[in-house]
């Protein structure tokens, strides 16, 4: 049987855990204060000042406009070649994307609300969109700054529903198309072409109940798919890159009956139909296991213990999808504490870059060339093209070519040869300090 855990070895493994890495600041931090007072800090970060990262933030001018205004900067080429502009690489889409990459990377490196970041990074993955499909690439910086980060620490009812009408959930999932069998095309977009995606589409509706809320054993069948999709027709945008923005469409809605997972939605509901279905879904006992179960993998092990997963998925239901109730819950349990919990974890590749570059207390303006190692290692950020978006288990990272790029990287990094970026201390400390990171938290 391991020993139990030293003081600091609970300190070092905590904060592996709920930051993208230790500082020497933050664990004496710890020591001072102690986890659970630092725990609950955490779980206020709009009382935490972040100067350092606002900082950072304020050189990025994209993450700051709306949908419509990137939209209208940074056109798409042709649409700008027809204006008469002549567009530099940063006007174009691609550098929407970029900035906000390097929003992403800045705020894991610098922020002080650590354990926020964390979760809008977990939230971003669960409720995946791919940044590069059509309009999404205007419509993705919204997605983050609106819809994935007011609610990262808040309800998951609340958020379960904040997907639901994004714009960039309902493009990536293709619901904004999605109309009832019974509606005519022409009665309602004069000038649309008749095509094989007219009609109910399922994409969302099945995702919805297969990777947002029961998982795929969840209990739900075919008809159940059918039946939410039919819920959410309707559910659109007013114009993908016009006025993107959600609109509910009732000529484009199915206004009869629905049956979903037994419970009776009347006719005529509109769009509180699809209010029912997250009401149902983000309160089902399935949802509740199928949460749980991904936020112990991500806080304890790739081989979620069933005794916590289970308590985890109590407080869930009990507090109505609490996000804060379900860390605490995490991080007070016996088995987040256990010998076998520490560096059980394989780090994904921007939990391994953020914390070696926090070891080492490296400045980084977070360049294309530091973007690149992210590539490299698997995990380009906002690119994951499947709903699934990036896996949390360890056999995903560590392929030879993954383990090659991670050595270039952390030798790169003790070289100071990353544009950008530059450790604050010699290459022998650098590589030191790193190398222990390179594998596991």
């Amino acid at each position: 049987m391991n020993a139990p855990l030293t003081e600091e070895q609970k300190i070092i493994h905590f904060l592996n855990r709920v930051t993208f890495g230790p500082t020497p600041a933050e664990i004496d931090r710890v020591k001072n204060g102690g986890i659970f007072p630092y725990l609950e800090e955490q779980l206020h970060p709009e009382k935490i000042p972040d100067p350092a990262a606002e900082e950072k933030l304020a050189q990025l001018k994209t993450v700051r406009l709306s949908s419509r205004e990137l939209l209208e900067l940074y056109p798409p080429p042709k649409q700008a070649k027809s204006r008469g502009m002549d567009i530099s690489p940063m006007q174009t889409p691609r550098f929407v994307i970029f900035e906000l990459q390097q929003a992403k990377l800045l705020r894991t490196v610098y922020s002080r609300r650590q354990l926020y970041e964390l979760m809008v990074d977990f939230w971003t993955n669960h409720f995946n969109v791919f940044a590069g499909k059509g309009a999404d690439r205007w419509l993705v910086t919204s997605y983050d700054r609106d819809t994935i980060r007011p609610h990262a620490l808040g309800r998951f009812r609340d958020l379960l529903l904040a997907t639901a009408r994004s714009p960039a959930m309902l493009f990536y999932l293709d619901n904004w198309l999605s109309v009832s069998p019974d509606a005519v095309m022409n009665r309602f977009r004069p000038n649309a072409k008749p095509g094989p995606r007219q009609g109910l589409n399922e994409n969302y509706a099945r995702e919805l109940m297969e990777l947002h809320t029961l998982g795929v054993d969840g209990g739900y069948t075919q008809k159940d798919v059918m039946e939410v999709a039919r819920c959410f027709t309707g559910w659109t945008i007013r114009r993908p890159r016009g006025e993107p923005e959600f609109l509910f469409n009732a000529r484009m809605h199915d206004p009869r009956e629905k049956v979903v997972l037994g419970a009776r939605i009347p006719a005529g509901g509109g769009t509180q139909d699809g209010m029912k279905v997250i009401d149902l879904l983000s309160r089902h006992p399935s949802t509740a296991r199928f949460i749980a179960t991904k936020l112990v993998r991500r806080f304890v092990s790739d081989d979620p213990p069933v005794s916590l997963v289970t308590q985890v998925a109590k407080v869930f239901r009990e507090s109505d999808g609490d996000i804060k109730e379900l860390l605490r819950a995490i991080v007070e349990s016996p088995e987040f504490f256990s010998p076998e919990a520490v560096q059980a974890k394989v780090k994904k590749p921007l939990e391994f870059i953020a914390s070696s570059l926090r070891s080492v207390g490296a400045e980084t303006n977070a360049s294309p060339a530091l973007l690149r190692y992210l590539v490299r290692m698997g995990e380009p950020l906002f690119l994951a093209q499947p709903p699934t978006g990036f896996p949390d288990v360890g056999s995903t990272w560590v392929s030879p070519d993954m383990l090659l790029a991670r050595i270039n990287f952390v030798t790169d990094l003790s070289n100071n040869r990353i544009p950008g970026t530059r450790a604050n201390v010699d290459k022998e400390t650098t590589f030191a300090m790193v190398a222990p990171e390179f594998q596991r938290r």
